[in-house]
């Protein structure tokens, strides 16, 4: 294959108006963590073992997990000796949020992933000191393995309808734990079919004969020797999925299956040994762990789509399609006004909530901080702004990778671009850890009260506290405060409307009817809040982290913020003709602008994506390697087919020779 890189790729790159290498290192949160990244990165992956011999896509089902198994054991050795950056779960974070080696090793997701991603944070979250200082040392040191079991056959979202039950036996200081229905069985958790051996369970408490609500269980469900599942235990896999199928999603069932008291997880609500349930102060601490969790997936969706944009990027720089003028010889795809409006949204919207990412990560850790010493008065708007920004995150950038493989025309369809595996994985963030109907609905029941606790003079939440200004709407403000202050009263307005349709229907059915009836205009209320809080982190963060950059850097930042704040402005013209003076000469003037904010980004498009640093091995990507060589690579992957390992399949002497001639 040419290791050279392709003339056009390398002009693109030339053409850049600013530092590359600076974008990077703020992402980075300085020079230092792009050294220790690439460092790590490096010596990780030029690991020859983690490499497959065989093609993921050409593996059986049974073949992809096994494989997996053998790289995440591999992977986690590499990886001790960085222990400090891949497990801290607190002040590493933020270093980890640009950690993508796990990407470069697993197409589909590793049988791991909850080990890490919930079953360690929920025992350090939710656990008492006590419990934290027998578990956690032998979870980070893989001396077991665990995942995190919440979502049943029959409830997902819906945590309070969790049919699982864990009742108390006071005589013997256990728990025993049930599936009462098939409905009640644990589906979905990655890693519980054959990889782990402990788990968060979430059940129903009943003890002295009450239900005490969602309570959190650490359960043994396989012997650590054999591996064999305990008696009482109920374990499979769920089957094959649109993506993660190496994850391995199990289910998991429950017949008299008993643990001991200590195996509560006690640090908010406790039951003492004669049954006694001491609740918490604030039941919602409970779901501490999916507020954590939350917030970490809109930093997973931000990179997914943030590797979709680099790869349909650099390919529409080196493809050359049709000629726009005659006699003249094919020009870059990129050259299109119509390629940049598919592609520069993308661009921009992967580093807003990049961005919002990192914002709400540092909210996440003061109000963990907080908890700490009792103070809990800022959960309820963190759990509304993690709701909100994981609806909008997934939502936006499974919709925006689609947007990207469609850019890439008929190459963008098959695996080796990798755009097919992005938007299978992203778009699973819409449902799991909170389907975003639902959620969207989480938000404005938080919109609501806030509305009502605002009308009677109450101080709001930080980011609620817009809701409070019922002034009029002045003249149309075409900057991009005044934009963003726009979007604000149409979320001013959408809740008002919702709000007063609520009270309306109130009058005439029940309160749960009336919600139902007007739950459609809810979630448009929710949603619109939800995109002004995107729009005003995206703004503050771009201007916080280029206050010490480069002019040029700031420069290019500044029209890339500015080209996502009028692109929505186009998007949602309706609710600005509604809710802000906006006019029909505005709306033109908006056009033209976005127009000229395209071109002023077109020079700085590659050196954009560049910046992220994405790896050839994690963008795992014929269309999108660094040096451009899309059509070499694209016949090398062709010829990694089996089919192709052989010039006559055996199927034309069985089959095709003899129907050709009439024999078969």
């Amino acid at each position: 294959m040419a290791q050279t890189i392709n003339v056009d790729l390398k002009r693109e790159r030339t053409k850049t108006k600013f530092n590359v290498e600076e974008l990077t290192n703020i992402l980075d949160n300085g020079k230092e963590n792009t050294a220790k990244r690439r460092e790590m990165e490096s010596s990780i992956l030029s690991d020859k073992n983690l490499k497959d011999e065989i093609p993921e896509e050409y593996l059986s089902h049974k073949e992809k997990y096994e494989n997996a198994i053998r790289k995440a054991v591999l992977l986690y050795r590499k990886m001790e000796s960085y222990a400090s950056q891949a497990l801290s779960l607190q002040e590493s974070q933020e270093f980890n949020f640009r950690n993508s080696i796990a990407s470069a090793i697993f197409k589909e997701g590793s049988p791991l992933m909850l080990h890490f991603g919930m079953f360690i944070p929920a025992i350090q979250g939710q656990g008492t000191e006590e419990q934290i200082k027998k578990w956690l040392k032998r979870a980070i040191n893989m001396e077991i393995i665990g995942t995190y079991a919440q979502t049943e056959l029959g409830h997902g979202t819906f945590i309070r309808g969790l049919e699982t039950t864990a009742t108390y036996d006071a005589e013997k200081e256990e728990f025993v734990l049930n599936s009462p229905t098939l409905t009640a069985y644990k589906w979905w958790p990655g890693g519980l079919a054959h990889t782990a051996n402990h788990c968060v369970v979430m059940a129903q408490l009943y003890t002295k004969g009450k239900n005490c609500g969602i309570q959190a269980f650490l359960v043994q469900i396989r012997d650590e020797e054999t591996h064999m599942p305990l008696p009482g235990v109920k374990l499979g896999e769920i089957g094959a999925k649109f993506n993660f199928n190496t994850v391995n999603n199990g289910f998991l069932g429950f017949e008299n299956h008993r643990i001991p008291r200590d195996r509560m997880l006690m640090k908010s609500a406790q039951v003492l040994k004669d049954g006694t349930f001491k609740a918490s102060s604030n039941p919602k601490l409970v779901y501490g762990t999916m507020v954590y969790v939350r917030v970490i997936i809109v930093n997973t969706a931000s990179s997914y789509l943030a590797r979709a944009a680099t790869i349909a990027l650099r390919y529409s720089a080196l493809r050359r399609q049709s000629k726009l003028k005659a006699n003249e010889p094919e020009i870059q795809v990129l050259d299109y006004l119509t390629q940049q409006h598919k592609l520069f949204i993308a661009v921009a919207t992967s580093y807003a909530y990049f961005f919002s990412a990192r914002w709400v990560w540092r909210l996440y850790k003061k109000v963990t901080m907080d908890m700490q010493q009792g103070q809990v008065d800022r959960l309820p708007e963190l759990h509304v702004l993690a709701c909100s920004l994981k609806v909008l995150s997934s939502a936006d950038c499974s919709s925006l990778i689609e947007r990207c493989r469609l850019a890439c025309g008929g190459h963008g369809y098959t695996l080796a671009s990798d755009l097919p595996q992005l938007y299978a994985l992203c778009s699973a963030i819409c449902t799991y850890e909170g389907e975003n109907t639902v959620l969207l609905l989480q938000v404005a029941r938080s919109l609501v009260k806030a509305w009502e606790q605002a009308h009677k003079g109450a101080t709001l939440s930080p980011s609620m506290a817009y809701l409070s200004d019922r002034s009029p709407v002045s003249a149309w403000d075409s900057s991009v405060d005044g934009i963003i202050r726009s979007f604000q009263k149409v979320s001013v307005g959408k809740l008002s409307e919702a709000v007063r349709s609520l009270k309306e229907n109130s009058q005439k059915m029940s309160p749960e009817d009336a919600w139902n009836m007007t739950s459609v205009q809810l979630i448009a209320a929710a949603e619109a809040h939800a995109r002004a809080v995107v729009l005003s982190i995206f703004k503050m963060e771009v201007e916080n982290s280029m206050f010490a950059a480069s002019a040029e850097l700031r420069g290019v930042m500044t029209s890339l913020l500015e080209l996502y704040v009028v692109y929505w402005a186009l998007e949602k013209t309706g609710d600005l003709l509604l809710f802000a003076k906006l006019s029909e000469a505005d709306v033109r003037a908006l056009q033209r602008r976005y127009e000229r904010l395209l071109t002023e980004v077109r020079p700085n498009a590659v050196g954009l994506v560049d910046a992220y640093d994405f790896r050839d091995e994690v963008l795992n990507s014929a269309l999108g390697a660094y040096d451009g060589n899309a059509y070499e690579r694209l016949m090398a992957e062709a010829m990694k087919s089996p089919l192709n390992q052989e010039p006559v399949n055996q199927t034309f002497h069985k089959y095709l020779k003899p129907f050709m001639r009439g024999k078969l």
